[in-house]
């Protein structure tokens, strides 16, 4: 009889033929998904080339993204863009997102209903981790793995150990889903979860809207995890139906699954949280911070760049101004919430507040374009890495936030709590 396993155990041994998988196993998986971006996929073409293959495994499992360096910044960033484009027209590939249609990777597939519960998703960036809110299995692998899975549709993986993070307790105001996170990791630490599958659960999560889930497994990667899942409830039924063009399978955690740790929070006294320069770890209450002066807001990436988070970013500047002195930009992560906020009138407050608002790109997070740093100055950003030198210059510096937080201290001008500027509404 098979021994009980958790939800991360079934989606492996469900998609390399076995009935149970243990952690430390090595299997080989089919793949329901490959995804590849505008810095990866190009590395990932050119050995994919090298293989001497006919084609692609499945030109409709295949996603290709340009969305790092888009719309294109310099000519280096058009080569690259244009090597995807090439390819994706000679193999015929299905979902190959061009400028106009392009969102940022993991806010895109989840909105296309390309990634949906019971999957195994591979893609050549580390946050594919993002897509686990929908109850799949995704992880960042390299490029030169992404080239064997376009080649062959399977990929070489160990089974990760699963730790289990309960959550309870009623979310006061202004925390969210990058707060629960941003305190795990602080709790943890960055290789808190090295190579395990995070599974988040709890009273809390259960009653996390979806955006907010895709935001915590978004950054799973940031306490090391190899993936970050949640089991599939009504909020992810709701979520997919209506989105899913194929069947999909529902997996769920047996009750005496084994884990290799068991992590219970509660977040009825937790503030927003603020991770200091630089790790994400360096989490704390936004209270600690609050008289620090930030040139620079950004509100967007792949971690919080959705309708929510605009919603959020909205209810802060409408009707206020962007302090003298601070950028604010506004990106949101697809062309879909970007033509909400315009149907909204959310975009006329944005602009009139002082803030810019851009087309979706990942541009400013990872120091590309769009908001690089230079030395000396402070942001406060949405996304998921504070790194050094991670939004520019070495010597600059990046405070982690969620959209309220960074949109209250864009009209401050400096990290403030939300509650400062409009109370507890």
């Amino acid at each position: 009889m098979p021994r009980p396993l958790n939800v991360t155990e079934k989606i492996l041994a469900a998609h390399c033929g076995e009935e149970e998988v243990h952690p430390g196993q090595f299997i080989e998986a089919s793949v329901d998904l490959a995804l590849g971006n505008d810095i990866t996929a190009p590395i990932a073409i050119r050995e994919f080339e090298s293989l001497g293959v006919d084609g692609v495994f499945d030109r409709d499992k295949v996603v290709l993204v340009p969305d790092h360096f888009t719309p294109n910044k310099d000519i280096k960033s058009a080569e690259q863009s244009k090597i995807l484009r090439e390819f994706a027209k000679k193999h015929e590939i299905t979902n190959y997102f061009e400028v106009g249609r392009m969102g940022i990777e993991h806010a895109l597939l989840p909105e296309m209903g390309l990634v949906l519960p019971g999957d195994l998703v591979i893609g050549a960036d580390s946050h594919t981790c993002t897509y686990g809110a929908v109850g799949a299995f995704s992880t960042g692998v390299g490029s030169t793995d992404l080239a064997a899975v376009m080649a062959t549709g399977k990929v070489w993986l160990r089974v990760p150990k699963s730790i289990l993070f309960t959550y309870t307790g009623e979310r006061p105001a202004w925390v969210g889903g990058k707060d629960l996170i941003l305190h795990t990791i602080g709790r943890i630490g960055v290789d808190g979860a090295l190579y395990c599958a995070m599974e988040l659960t709890g009273p809390a999560i259960r009653s996390l809207p979806m955006d907010d889930r895709l935001t915590m497994c978004n950054m799973a990667i940031e306490a090391g995890g190899k993936n970050g899942i949640i089991q599939i409830d009504d909020i992810t039924s709701e979520y997919v139906s209506g989105r899913a063009k194929r069947p999909y399978a529902t997996h769920y955690s047996d009750d005496d699954a084994d884990f290799a740790g068991r992590i219970d929070i509660d977040v009825s006294s937790l503030s927003p949280q603020v991770s200091k320069p630089h790790l994400p770890e360096n989490a704390v209450a936004v209270e600690e911070l609050s008289g620090v002066a930030v040139d620079q807001a950004v509100i967007g990436s792949c971690t919080n760049g959705r309708i929510s988070d605009m919603e959020l970013a909205h209810r802060l500047l409408a009707g206020r101004q962007v302090a003298d002195g601070v950028r604010c930009i506004i990106i949101p992560a697809t062309q879909a919430i970007y033509l909400q906020c315009v149907r909204n009138g959310w975009v006329e407050d944005f602009v009139e507040a002082g803030a810019v608002f851009s087309t979706p790109t990942c541009g400013p997070c990872l120091g590309g374009h769009m908001g690089v740093l230079a030395a000396g100055e402070k942001a406060i950003a949405t996304t998921n890495r504070n790194f050094v030198g991670r939004m520019g210059h070495p010597e600059s510096e990046v405070y982690l936030a969620n959209p309220a937080v960074a949109a209250a201290s864009a009209v401050t001008g400096r990290i403030t709590h939300p509650r400062e500027v409009v109370g507890d509404d």
